[in-house]
């Protein structure tokens, strides 16, 4: 199966678990040497009606990833396993 990025940047992800509703993908971690796929990167949500910016970033393991759906993205983990805390400029390693 392929997928371009710009088809995964549309689509909502949501745990199956809990059913919450993480966001949307905003990038990707790849490994370089290998050219593989690691993880999905999902913005935190907003604080404080988005004036105090975001909460920290959710980093989801690609294994995690469970189903590609056409509008939504299948997860099987806990959200709060899957923080990130943000940081200006840089993605998370």
């Amino acid at each position: 199966m392929s997928i371009q990025f710009t088809d995964l940047q549309c689509k909502e992800v949501i745990c199956i678990g809990s059913g919450q509703r993480l966001g949307f993908i905003t990038d990707v971690q790849i490994d370089i040497p290998e050219g593989s796929l690691c993880a999905i990167v999902v913005p935190g949500p907003c604080r404080i009606l988005g004036i105090a910016g975001r909460s920290e970033d959710y980093l989801i393991p690609w294994s995690a990833v469970r189903k590609i759906g056409p509008d939504i993205v299948l997860v099987d983990i806990r959200h709060d396993e899957c923080r990130v805390p943000r940081r200006k400029g840089f993605l998370p390693v």
